[in-house]
């Protein structure tokens, strides 16, 4: 592919080839926007992904050499061979940091792209299943729409470095080299078409189609189904927290999540009425547990009316009084909502009359700015005016077809089957996007009617972008297995990795028992709580949960209150109480870590290269993690007491090999022991203990013991440091809801370690917010090696230095 001409303009390099066209422009000085299409009209619309216009002081300059051209910005440089069009990325200092095929590395197919249509006498089938309801058209004609390409883009990827991303999928895949992944949304599978590299750059693919990855026999790209050029951003770092930056500059930053969204969140399939829902909140209390939020699964509307957004008024007798009781409780509600509707109910007629259903005449048409005001509107006069606090959007991807039978579909004829269903009614250029748009339209509607209540949608698809509309991402219905449990640690740090920054899971799986007739439901325990082999899983899972974004219990065919797992003496009950308490103790620090995530860009849930790239020890450790700049979590994936069936397991050791990373000292959270950084050691862990690591200079603000987030016993702020190197921490804090912060109405306070003077300095107060306490008494707790050195004072807003 040749280089004939090229022209540079103020805003970019554009390139004609024997084969089409090329234009490189800068984002900002350290984002390009590549695209190439084969005729020189480039889309101006960035589509439903991109929200940020180009830095305007973006500058850039190009060089012609006898070989190449170099395009160069302040943090990039791409050398672009004059023969094949092959790029070479470098940073500043010259060094390569990825390269395309000399041959060149950026592939057009022309392709046709059809679309389905829909008559009135096409045949609605209607099926339902443990994955909700399914409106299927089988008669629907294809037409010829348009013209456009699949696209592919090369790299040659250098032997030592690591990639990662690409979403949550199941797989538990970690470092994605020498791997493929398919890239299309599914129960189970949460796509964001994202590459971050140990080698200090991000490729963001800027295609809402189906696409694939591969590193492996087939060559090493992403490919793209249908898009009407190949268009994507490549982001140099070198660190990723700066790759995540440039990625919600680019997508939008995550706004704040309300205080209570980080508490524990209880839920199950499925509460089946007003006084179930008040009796479980009402036993937390009475037992002094601590929660925060209690969950509506399904069908919580009438009979047969999948979809409606209103209260099953037999079940649910009186909504207002419901919510009341449960606010009363100091609990929220979150509620399960669907993107499709059963025929017959006022919410489908309303939306069949405006002509705003997909094919299926099911599913609402969330492309469409209308139907999304429409979904809004149903559910604010269904819901959210009778005082339901948060959202679960379940089945967002929304379409699959293959959860049925007793054989799980092999990949490539799963990706047939679902992608076929979703290309049906979906614009094939777009069937990755519907859980972006859907989740624009709940965050834009109840933003418009309310400044009192922050969103939170838990939604279980995801794409780039969908961060800027308040979504939280849980990775499907996955099945109780030990080895499930292992995979869904790599699952949510590749899914961070993307730059969208709040992910969960089931704790305790949804599906537990074994169903064989039914590939999906998988798990290993027939017997639910009533196995020890299943509590010692659960408890397992819960202890990894803690450190996670939310911290929600959710599943089937078992009970998940904490009671279920025995009872206060009992060893599994007890580490339970120990891990829920020991959340809502760290209070003071995940909040901080939520505002860094909205003001900072942060990314609370991180796989060790974020923090330790330079340690190749660290790129394939995919089963431990940092909770925020202080804690190493290192989850326990394998039975240690009981096998399913309740069977006892009489020999093995209870420990676990954990990696610490080297550059850096850390400390046993429990024992306060110190290891050297750069070895592998064996570490202790039964059941009451998950291994868990202290960075020497972390500084760990930590709350009281507290029944729910607005629960302020007057106890004083306790300020944990472990000296070994200097630290600093900023602790953020706001009114907890409402969207004053927007404006302004937050504080920080920059807590800073000098390990020479042995002092901590709490800076002055920069803020401030309705209801703030204007005085803050502080227990200081330093983790020396030889003891603990405690100091207390109160802190008036005033910059405070406390010698140790």
């Amino acid at each position: 592919m040749p280089i004939l001409t090229y022209a540079v303009s103020a805003t970019a390099l554009t390139l004609q080839t024997d084969q089409g066209y090329l234009e490189v422009a800068p984002h900002t000085p350290q984002t390009v926007r590549v695209r190439y299409r084969g005729t020189p009209d480039f889309n101006p619309d960035p589509g439903p992904i991109v929200c940020a216009p180009p830095d305007p002081t973006a500058t850039f300059t190009v060089r012609e050499l006898p070989d190449r051209l170099l395009f160069a910005t302040d943090a990039l440089i791409i050398a672009i061979d004059r023969r094949t069009a092959a790029f070479t990325y470098l940073d500043r200092q010259g060094c390569v940091l990825t390269r395309e095929p000399a041959r060149g590395g950026k592939t057009l197919e022309p392709i046709e792209v059809r679309v389905s249509v829909f008559d009135d006498a096409d045949v609605v089938e209607s099926r339902e299943n443990v994955d909700g309801l399914r409106m299927e058209v089988r008669s629907a004609r294809e037409v010829l729409d348009r013209h456009a390409y699949h696209t592919k883009l090369e790299f040659e990827w250098a032997p030592d470095e690591a990639l990662y991303g690409l979403g949550s999928h199941e797989e538990g895949m970690f470092n994605l080299r020498g791997q493929h992944q398919y890239l299309y949304q599914q129960n189970m599978k949460a796509v964001v078409p994202v590459l971050v590299s140990t080698r200090g750059y991000g490729v963001f693919l800027n295609s809402c189609s189906l696409m694939t990855f591969h590193d492996d026999a087939f060559g090493s790209y992403l490919w793209s189904d249908v898009d009407d050029e190949l268009d994507f951003f490549f982001i140099v770092g070198p660190e990723f927290d700066t790759i995540v930056a440039e990625l919600r500059r680019l997508t939008g930053a995550a706004p704040m999540l309300p205080r209570w969204a980080f508490g524990y969140i209880q839920s199950k399939e499925r509460y089946v009425s007003q006084a179930e829902l008040l009796e479980v909140v009402r036993e937390y209390r009475r037992r002094g547990l601590p929660l925060d939020c209690i969950v509506l699964d399904w069908k919580s509307w009438t009979g047969e009316l999948w979809g409606q957004k209103t209260l099953d008024p037999v079940r649910f007798p009186d909504p207002d009084r419901l919510t009341a009781d449960l606010h009363a409780l100091s609990a929220r509600m979150m509620i399960s909502i669907w993107p499709i509707m059963r025929p017959g109910g006022d919410n489908w007629r309303e939306f069949k009359a405006q002509g705003l259903l997909l094919g299926n005449q099911a599913n609402y048409d969330a492309f469409k700015p209308e139907a999304r005001a429409c979904y809004w509107k149903q559910t604010n006069e269904g819901l959210f005016a009778h005082g339901i606090d948060a959202w679960w959007c379940d089945c967002t991807e929304p379409f699959e077809s293959d959860w049925k039978g007793a054989i799980k579909p092999e990949p490539e004829e799963r990706l047939r089957i679902n992608v076929g269903e979703a290309r049906r009614y979906l614009d094939p250029e777009l069937i990755n996007a519907y859980s972006l748009l859907h989740s624009e339209g709940i965050y834009i509607g109840q933003r418009q009617v309310s400044a009192a209540k922050r969103v939170v949608n838990l939604t279980r698809s995801a794409y780039l972008g969908q961060q800027r509309y308040a979504t939280i991402t849980w990775s499907g219905d996955v099945a109780a297995t030990w080895d499930t449990l292992r995979r869904q640690i790599a699952d949510g740090l590749n899914f961070c990795l993307t730059g969208v920054p709040y992910w969960t899971t089931d704790i305790g799986a949804f599906f537990v028992q074994n169903k064989p007739e039914l590939w999906f439901w998988s798990g290993d325990y027939d017997a639910g709580v009533a196995d020890w082999g299943y509590r010692e899983l659960y408890v397992r899972w819960f202890q990894y949960a803690a450190f996670l974004p939310m911290f929600r219990a959710h599943g089937t065919d078992t009970p998940r209150e904490i009671w279920r797992f025995g009872e206060p003496g009992e060893p599994m009950y007890d580490t339970l109480v120990t891990f829920l308490q020991l959340r809502y103790r760290l209070l003071p620090y995940i909040y901080a870590l939520a505002g860094w995530t909205t003001h900072k860009a942060y990314t609370p849930l991180r796989a060790l290269p974020f923090d330790f790239r330079g340690d190749s020890a660290t790129h394939a450790v995919g089963d431990q993690f940092m909770f925020g700049p202080a804690f190493l979590v290192c989850p326990v994936t394998q039975p240690m007491y009981y096998n399913a069936g309740s069977s006892l397991i009489t020999a093995g050791a209870r420990t676990r090999p954990v990696y610490l990373p080297a550059g850096t000292d850390w400390v046993d959270f429990w024992t306060d022991r110190r290891h050297t950084g750069g070895q592998t050691i064996e570490a202790e862990a039964p059941l009451e203990r998950l291994p868990l690591y202290v960075r020497v200079g972390a500084i760990v603000p930590m709350g009281p013991a507290r029944q729910h987030v607005d629960d302020l016993p007057d106890a004083p702020l306790e300020v944990h440091v472990y000296p070994g190197a200097d630290g600093h921490f900023d602790l953020y804090d706001d009114a907890g809801d409402g969207y004053a912060y927007e404006e302004g109405a937050f504080t920080t306070v920059g807590l800073t370690w000098d390990e020479a003077r042995q002092t901590l300095t709490l800076g002055a107060r920069a803020g401030g917010y309705d209801g703030m306490r204007p005085d803050q008494d502080i227990h200081v707790i330093v983790h020396d090696p030889t003891g603990l050195r405690e100091r207390y004072a109160t802190y008036r807003g005033e910059a405070l230095t406390l010698g140790f």
